[in-house]
């Protein structure tokens, strides 16, 4: 899922006396200041491109700490170019930014990994660690500005004339990544939060829990219809539907579970249930002091019990294959966006 936008510093300095590096100039200097940002920057795509297709934070963990070496890295070149004519500003600022980096990936982001697993055992706490990962983008964001801002100042300082606004490739991917996690994130929550109420359903039916099974289909429904109203009013990706519309998929399949399949399922618990006293009772008598009221009663049960087999059967049958089918398209469709809309990074 993955999921922070870093924004890159680009600056096209616009003269014909800077041809080679000479750090005198400020447009040559301000040049040197933003290069040093590449390798950083290549190293936190690849990262974000690498969660953004597919892969948990975990197992992109040795991208991490690449982009952790690459920023130590860039911290160094920084520290190598001198202060521009005894003007600190500029380097300082850039600097700062890149500490702040390293804090992001080297805590924020350890965070995230470490608390990924956590986040898929609640609804609450997969939307804390979505809120996280929101926050880290707003972090990385106001210190893009500071630093870009500390840019244009130096530039007007200076009278560097500066062509501002444009991206390079490589911040038109990011900013595109950014977009995408930002638009994906309230349809995944939808989705999660019914998703996980059928596995808790699930778990109910497997540990015989009829009550919590009840209480599981009446959240999966209520959640179902909650959903595909607020899935209604989400609009589309750049003209493309196709992720609302796999997750409204997905949650009229698990409401399709929840209201015609499970009740069946649990039907037969209780027929179960009601089949074993009866059965007790049964056996518990002699054969000869067996009514004939007796045998009826326990023939009744032994074939209500072998129909209640057979429809639930069916039943689970119905439900394994909608929801292994939902599940699918659901993947797939995230795959497709992502795939669609945010470009590989390598």
């Amino acid at each position: 899922m993955k999921k922070i936008t870093l924004f890159l510093i680009s600056v096209f300095v616009v003269t014909n006396l800077l041809t080679a590096q000479d750090l005198d100039q400020p447009g040559a200097y301000m040049n040197a200041m933003s290069s040093t940002h590449k390798e950083m920057d290549q190293k936190y795509m690849a990262y974000t491109s690498a969660a953004a297709h597919g892969k948990r934070a975990r197992k992109v963990e040795k991208l991490r700490l690449q982009v952790l070496e690459s920023i130590n890295k860039t911290l160094d070149k920084i520290s190598d170019l001198p202060y521009y004519k005894g003007d600190n500003s500029l380097r300082q600022s850039n600097i700062e930014y890149v500490k702040f980096c390293y804090t992001i990936f080297n805590e924020d982001y350890a965070k995230i990994v470490n608390t990924e697993e956590i986040a898929e055992q609640s609804f609450d706490e997969m939307q804390a660690q979505l809120l996280l990962r929101e926050k880290v983008d707003e972090k990385l964001k106001l210190a893009v500005d500071k630093v870009n801002k500390a840019g244009k100042d130096f530039a007007a300082k200076y009278k560097v004339n500066i062509i501002d606004g444009g991206k390079d490739d490589l911040g038109e991917k990011m900013e595109q990544a950014g977009k995408v996690n930002k638009y994906y994130k309230p349809i995944y929550l939808i989705f999660f939060k019914c998703n996980w109420q059928d596995n808790a359903l699930t778990k109910a039916l497997n540990e015989n829990k009829v009550n919590d099974v009840e209480q599981a289909r009446s959240a999966i429904i209520k959640y179902a219809d909650e959903g595909l109203m607020a899935i209604e009013a989400i609009q589309s990706f750049e003209g493309d539907a196709s992720l609302k519309m796999a997750c409204k998929q997905a949650l009229q399949a698990f409401k399709a579970i929840a209201e015609k399949e499970t009740p069946k399922i649990t039907d037969y618990h209780l027929k179960k249930e009601n089949f074993e006293k009866i059965k007790k009772a049964y056996e518990a008598k002699s054969q000869s002091d067996r009514s004939k009221e007796d045998v009826n009663a326990y023939n009744k049960a032994v074939a209500e019990m072998n129909a209640a087999v057979n429809i639930s059967n069916q039943a689970d049958a119905n439900a394994n294959n909608k929801r292994n089918e939902a599940y699918k398209s659901w993947e797939d469709a995230v795959k497709v966006f992502y795939d669609t809309h945010v470009p590989h990074y390598k």
